[in-house]
């Protein structure tokens, strides 16, 4: 049996977002998988995986995934190997009064992990950016009660932040049809999600190709680059002293690579959004093979924000890494620098 053809609804407004899907669904004619019949289950995007195949619609199914599940699962489930799914469409309803209040919350949700790990904690913040970062389509909704700089500034974040994705403002039931029109036309190409995500405009920046349609002089966006590792230590005052209190502008969103003095093999995930910042490991060097290439000798970062003084950001960012007497002193005196930051799994404890 062929895979079912699905569109994802997402976002974090739950009227917004369910009216949205249930007017989309109807104008395309695709079988409705609503929020509610998925948040009651362990595993959102398991329980979707599993209801689609009862499709009997020719024109696939549209599913409207609760603000608690990771679109980056939903990718990976329907781009494996035998799904019954193949992901053709995200729309992300953003509520456009409520984006810097998204983006700087602070709570997090439990998601079901491995069986031996049951749970684990996910930050909201980070759900409502990848939202944003991985759709195909944004809506706005709410934009009314913006200002018109607002509203611009707005809407060039969120192109910032996904500079593949088509922005519309909803106007509400008097604009809904035109609205649902123009959502199932920019779904039609019916381009498949792959495992080789590269819309979220972090990883634009990375690659050099961040080239986003809508600008807007409050909104800014840097790709830096240092090949020395990060002194624990300093990186911990920036983040906790400087960053957060708002010394360069907002930093909104940072994702990338880096790498610790303290932990010098491993190549590491920055991920920051708002208020949260996580670092976890991706790759160790002796477990690469010849033809792997490292993913960043140092510090890779995409960042995005409002207001930013680029030069100062950068200045201190580059002054969290290792002087010349520091770097000269090798990996045995790096060793003793100050680390407050988790520590990071070993391979023996994963494989426990």
């Amino acid at each position: 049996m062929d895979p079912v053809d699905v569109v994802a609804v997402v976002g974090g407004c739950p009227p917004e977002r369910s009216h949205f899907a249930r007017e989309v669904a109807r104008s395309t004619g695709r079988m409705p998988i609503p929020a509610q019949r998925l948040a009651a289950a362990p595993d959102p995007v398991v329980e979707a995986v599993a209801l689609v195949p009862w499709c009997s619609r020719e024109q696939g199914a549209l599913v409207e995934f609760p603000d608690h599940a990771d679109v980056t699962e939903l990718i990976g489930a329907c781009a494996h190997p035998g799904s019954p799914a193949v992901l053709t469409g995200v729309v992300c309803v953003v509520d456009a009064a409520h984006v810097m209040a998204d983006l700087n919350r602070e709570d997090c949700v439990l998601r079901p992990a491995v069986p031996h790990a049951p749970w684990h904690q996910i930050a909201r913040a980070l759900l409502h950016v990848m939202n944003v970062e991985f759709a195909s389509a944004v809506v706005l909704v709410n934009w009314e009660s913006l200002d018109t700089p607002q509203l611009s500034s707005t809407m060039a974040l969120l192109n910032h932040l996904a500079p593949h994705a088509r922005l519309q403002l909803h106007r509400g039931a008097a604009d809904g049809r035109a609205a649902v029109e123009w959502t199932a036309e920019a779904l039609t190409d019916g381009t498949p999600y792959d495992i080789t995500q590269e819309r979220a405009g972090w990883v634009t920046l990375l690659n050099g190709e961040h080239d986003p349609f809508m600008a807007d002089p409050h909104v800014s966006a840097v790709h830096y680059e240092n090949v020395r590792p990060l002194h624990p230590g300093r990186l911990e005052r920036l983040l906790e002293h400087r960053l957060e209190s708002g010394e360069f502008g907002t930093v909104l969103r940072s994702a990338g690579f880096c790498r610790l003095a303290t932990r010098p093999d491993v190549t590491a995930r920055w991920n920051h959004v708002g208020r949260m910042i996580a670092f976890s490991p991706l790759a160790v060097d002796q477990d690469l093979g010849e033809e792997d290439e490292l993913l960043a000798l140092g510090q890779d970062l995409g960042i995005i924000g409002l207001d930013l003084d680029v030069p100062a950001l950068t200045a201190a960012l580059d002054d969290a890494a290792l002087t010349d007497a520091e770097f000269a002193a090798g990996p045995e005196a790096w060793s003793l620098f100050p680390d407050r930051f988790p520590a990071w799994p070993t391979v023996s404890d994963r494989a426990d």
